[in-house]
């Protein structure tokens, strides 16, 4: 896809919806000696997630898995909206669409499995990591650089807010 027409995609981003499992963690699930499940997080995508938020877009999670872990990480950076269990994700996905009152390509997506197709085809930027199953990354507009759960979704974060011009904006706190 052309670099213009990827901004021109960004640009029209105001809500993004995040997978967990392979996107914001490397897919891996570790269980202790007790049967608890271990996730682990990139502290920069959750860092970006707080500067889009600042910006004004809103951060969503949407998993096919039901986990406390998952809970707890979105309560860090203040995700109000956790979509979990979610088997038919493309019907999740259009409860998203009214409940926040945007159209298709005002929302970027990212996901990295087979369940994931449906909804990456239908947003306005689909993004996938690049380990991600093959037909994901197929069906993407944009493939990370950073791989899920190692900042790819930092990555993304950060360019939408460079693409919109607000990067400065929310970043100045910290550059001055």
């Amino acid at each position: 896809m052309e670099h213009l027409e990827l901004e021109e995609r960004m640009k029209r981003i105001r809500l993004l919806i995040l997978d967990i499992d392979g996107i914001l963690t490397d897919g891996r699930i570790i269980y202790d000696n007790r049967g608890n499940e271990l996730k682990f997080f990139d502290v920069q995508d959750g860092f970006g997630i707080v500067l889009l938020k600042r910006a004004g877009i809103e951060a969503v999670i949407m998993t096919a898995k039901k986990s406390k872990v998952v809970s707890r990480r979105a309560k860090d950076f203040n995700v109000r909206h956790v979509y979990q269990n979610c088997f038919d994700k493309l019907k999740v996905f259009e409860e998203i669409v009214k409940r926040f009152n945007l159209a298709p390509d005002e929302i970027c997506f990212m996901g990295d499995d087979l369940i994931d197709i449906p909804v990456l085809k239908r947003v306005g930027f689909a993004v996938s990591v690049p380990n991600a199953v093959e037909e994901s990354r197929n069906a993407a507009h944009y493939i990370t650089t950073r791989h899920g759960g190692r900042g790819a979704v930092r990555e993304i974060c950060d360019l939408i807010l460079k693409t919109q011009k607000r990067w400065h904006d929310v970043t100045a706190r910290y550059t001055r």
